[in-house]
This record gives structure tokens, C-alpha cells and sequence, in this order.
């Protein structure tokens, strides 16, 4: 089989090298250099290292050319006007009874904020131990130059025997049926078998062979952003988390990278213009910016993102915003869901991949509607959003969570390539105080001796691990993988 990526993007290139490694085909991007990429976030979430090591990277490799940084989750400041919170989901919280997650039930109960994420990420230290353990991963996310790291998979895709042509293309041509024949580019023509559309907001493929948007419009109101570099400020440090920054009209992401601080600042046109949200964030930075990319768009998916031989990824496929990460874990989500279903592809095989896409998107758009349940009523904007319907499934599982932690039963029907869990929906229900904390503690108690035992005994290995390793500062970590590990 002849695959053909239309789009160069993260998307584009992240797509072909899992179905280049998974599958055996011939795979081909087509893009034009003279087509910018969006590059928003400038970060990822755990799903990413699970790209890495799909495609065979070294994690400190990808760190050294890609300017790089380890990201631990995001710090969520002003969404709660009593306390900031970090969503981290750690491995000792994984541990359960049946399906009750009775660490976090310890710590919740007893109001323990801080101890949901280690000391050492709030300070943003890393423990020296991982520097001399290159076969260990220290995390799985990271905050990385987007066109540094567009420069680097283009250079592994061709590595692995992925052609890149430079080309614009201009037309698609379909077949009776309805399938795409071929594209039509200026440099020449492209027949292939199968079409992935990662040409972004454009959807120049999907959108030849019929697809339809869903919006989320009546859920969320962010529609607009600004984005923009600045330097570092803190010249010991950098941050091990994405900052996400409650704003009047919406909020404001800041992520490190070696050489720039990515930023942007996602608001409600309806609200502000452009110009109110640029003076916002300089009157909040205490200095001036130079905005670098400026968009619009209605958040959503497709209905069907897999139509016949044509298959949209990234943007192309869904934009929610940039909360949490959620677009290239998405994309990587989306490229092992069809590399599984792509030999022999029949309908059966495209219905259950826009099903399982469905669920993907309705858990990420729940997830994200869930930030927005917070006790901020301090402008219009957020008077506002309190008054915001949320979806039915996100309702009826806030009126169990007031009164019991998420479990993995809540999420029973979903796709097992959903992006949150009941671990992530538990660290924000925490941070914007949405349990009842009496009803929590009583849970945790009604568990039998040797439960409350485990999470004592948890708390307390976590406690004397925190206090016995030797930590270094996040910035002292990647100046060393960048020094030493060459």
C-alpha cells in the first residue's frame, strides 16, 4: 500500500513515522515550505514518550535538537482564587484497592494540596539520580521549539525511507465513488492509495470527500489566541511545568524551552479584541510583547474523520484548545488507532475508528469543560462561564465525584486511547475544590485496616524518598544531558 501525508506539520510527520515503523507501506509526505506551521503549546502530553520510543528516539537526543525541556504536567494558577494546583499524575498513585485509588483518598481526605504532586516539582528540581541513567526515562513529557522539532522528525523520516517533497498542493481530484484519485500539486501529481489530510484548518482533503464539523461551540467559549516569545527571565531556573494562567477573558499558557519561553494567550472574542488581550498580558508581564501569530476557531471535531481513503489527523481532524496538550497527543492517539485498521480496511473497520475518535473527543472535551468549573466570578467573562451549560456526561459524573474519587467503572464504554483518566479528572476536581471533602474522608475510612495501612505506608515512602534523594534544578538537568550526552 501507497500512503501520501499531505502536511509537514507535527502532525503530518508524527503520523508517518508511526505508520512507517508499525506498518510495512510505502509512506510519502507532500508540504510546502512556504506554508507556516500553527505551532501553539509547544509542548506534549505523556503520550508522546510513547511516541519516542515507538519510533526507536533517545530521549536525550530528542532533547539536545529540539531545545527541549522535561515538563512533569501544568500548574494552574488564578482558576481557583484560594490556591494554585499542579496536575501531575504520579506512579504511586496508581495503586489501588479493586478500583478505589486509596493514596489519593488519604491525602485528599486530610487536605494534603501539596502532597498530590512532589515537593521537588514545585521547586522545580529533578533528582541527580536520573542524570547518570540514560536508559531511564525521567519523565514523558516535554516543552520543545516547535520548528526545531519539525527540522528533526524530517530528518528522521527520511532516515527511515519516508520521501518529502516540497510542493503546494492545489487540487483533489476524486473518483467515481467518492475516493480521492489524486492531488494535484504545482511541482506535479500524486496517486496514491490511501491520503492522510494533515493540512490543518485548511482540511483540504477531508473536506473534499464530505466531512462535517461538531462543534463544542455551546460548551466553550474560548474562540481566539494570541501567540508570542519571550526570554527567559529566571536565568538559575526554568519551570518543570506548563503555566496556565486564569486571565479576565480566558487564560494564558507559559512554557520554557532551552533558548525562549513559549506563550499565548487563549480569550473570547466576544469579550476583547486583540489588542485588550496583548495590553492584558503586558500588563501582567511588566513589559511589552511582540505578538508572533494571532487565530481564530470554533472548537471541535469531525464527525467522521476517516472518510473512504482519506484520513485527517491534528488540526486537520479536531481543535479544542490548548489546554492540556491535547492536540498532539491526540494525533499520536489517532496514527496507532489507524495503523491498526489500515490492512484490509473495510467500513466496519472506518466505523469503529470514528467511534472510538468520538470518544476520544468527548472525553477530551469534558475534561477541558471541567477546568471551567471553577469559583472565579470576578469579570463578566467568568460570571459567564459559570452559566455555561456542561455536557450531560460531565453532569451526571460531577454529582457521583462530589462524593466519591473517579474510578475507571465511571469511564466504562470509552475508547482505551482516551487521553484522561480518572487519576487526571481527580487532580483537577482537587485543585478547584469541586469534592466534598467530608463524603472523601468518609470513603477513604470506610476502607478496611490493611487499605488505610497501604496508603500510610505510601505517604510515608514518598515522604523519606523526597527527603533522602539529591536533586539538582531542572535547568542544571538539560544543561548536563546537553553537555554530556552527545
Amino acid at each position: 500500500m501507497k500512503v501520501l501525508v499531505v502536511g509537514g506539520g507535527t502532525a503530518g510527520l508524527v503520523t508517518a513515522l508511526i505508520l512507517k515503523r508499525k506498518l510495512d507501506v510505502e509512506v510519502d509526505v507532500v508540504r510546502s515550505k512556504d506554508i507556516g506551521i500553527v505551532g501553539v503549546g509547544e509542548g506534549s502530553t505523556e503520550h508522546f514518550a510513547t511516541f519516542l520510543k515507538t519510533i526507536g528516539l533517545d530521549q536525550y537526543h530528542f532533547i539536545r535538537n529540539t531545545n527541549a525541556t522535561l515538563k512533569i504536567g501544568i500548574k494552574f494558577e488564578n482558576w481557583n482564587p484560594e490556591r494554585s494546583y499542579i496536575h501531575s499524575v504520579g506512579k504511586e498513585y496508581d495503586e489501588l484497592a479493586g478500583q478505589y485509588p486509596y493514596l489519593y483518598g488519604k491525602e485528599i481526605s486530610s487536605n494534603n494540596h501539596r502532597k498530590l504532586c512532589a515537593e521537588l516539582n514545585w521547586e522545580n528540581r529533578v533528582n541527580r539520580w536520573f542524570v547518570n541513567q540514560r536508559e531511564e526515562w525521567n519523565t514523558n513529557q516535554f516543552h520543545f521549539n516547535t520548528h526545531m522539532m519539525n527540522d528533526y522528525l524530517s530528518v528522521v523520516a527520511e532516515q527511515m525511507g519516508i520521501n518529502i517533497y516540497d510542493d503546494e498542493i492545489t487540487d483533489v481530484i476524486l473518483k467515481e465513488g467518492g475516493q480521492i484519485g489524486r492531488v494535484k500539486g504545482k511541482q506535479k501529481d500524486y496517486r496514491y492509495d490511501f491520503y492522510v489530510d494533515a493540512t490543518g484548518f485548511k482540511r483540504m482533503l477531508i473536506g473534499r470527500v464530505g466531512a462535517k464539523w461538531k462543534s463544542f461551540g455551546e460548551y466553550m467559549k474560548m474562540n481566539s489566541a494570541i501567540t508570542f516569545q519571550t526570554e527567559h527571565e529566571d536565568e538559575e531556573n526554568f519551570s518543570i511545568t506548563t503555566l496556565a494562567r486564569g486571565m479576565d477573558y480566558g487564560w494564558m499558557f507559559r512554557l520554557p524551552t532551552w533558548d525562549h519561553v513559549g506563550n499565548g494567550y487563549i480569550y473570547d472574542k466576544n469579550y476583547i479584541g486583540e489588542d485588550e488581550a496583548k495590553k492584558e498580558v503586558e500588563d501582567y508581564l511588566g513589559r511589552e510583547i511582540t505578538i508572533g501569530k494571532t487565530f481564530s476557531f470554533d472548537p471541535g471535531y469531525l464527525e467522521n474523520s476517516w472518510i473512504k481513503n482519506c484520513f485527517a489527523v491534528g488540526l486537520s481532524a479536531a481543535f479544542v484548545e490548548p489546554l492540556e496538550a491535547t492536540s498532539i497527543g491526540t494525533t499520536i492517539q489517532q496514527a496507532f488507532l489507524l495503523s491498526h485498521r489500515l490492512s484490509n480496511y473495510d467500513e466496519t473497520s472506518i466505523e469503529s475508528y470514528n467511534q472510538s475518535f468520538a470518544n476520544i473527543m468527548e472525553n477530551i472535551r469534558d475534561f477541558i469543560c471541567l477546568h471551567y468549573v471553577t469559583p472565579r466570578r470576578d469579570t463578566q467573562f467568568w460570571r459567564d462561564v459559570a452559566e455555561m451549560p456542561l455536557p450531560d456526561s460531565l453532569s451526571k459524573r460531577l454529582k457521583r465525584w462530589k462524593h466519591h474519587l473517579p474510578i475507571s467503572e465511571d469511564f466504562f464504554g470509552e475508547s482505551d486511547y482516551v487521553l484522561f483518566s480518572a487519576s487526571n479528572y481527580t487532580l483537577v476536581l482537587e485543585g478547584l475544590d469541586l469534592f466534598d471533602r467530608s463524603s472523601i474522608r468518609k470513603e477513604f475510612m470506610m476502607q478496611s485496616a490493611i487499605v488505610k495501612s497501604a496508603a500510610d505506608e505510601l505517604s510515608l515512602n514518598q515522604k523519606r524518598f523526597e527527603e533522602s534523594i539529591a536533586t539538582i534544578t531542572h535547568k542544571s538537568h538539560i544543561k548536563m544531558i546537553r553537555e554530556i550526552f552527545v
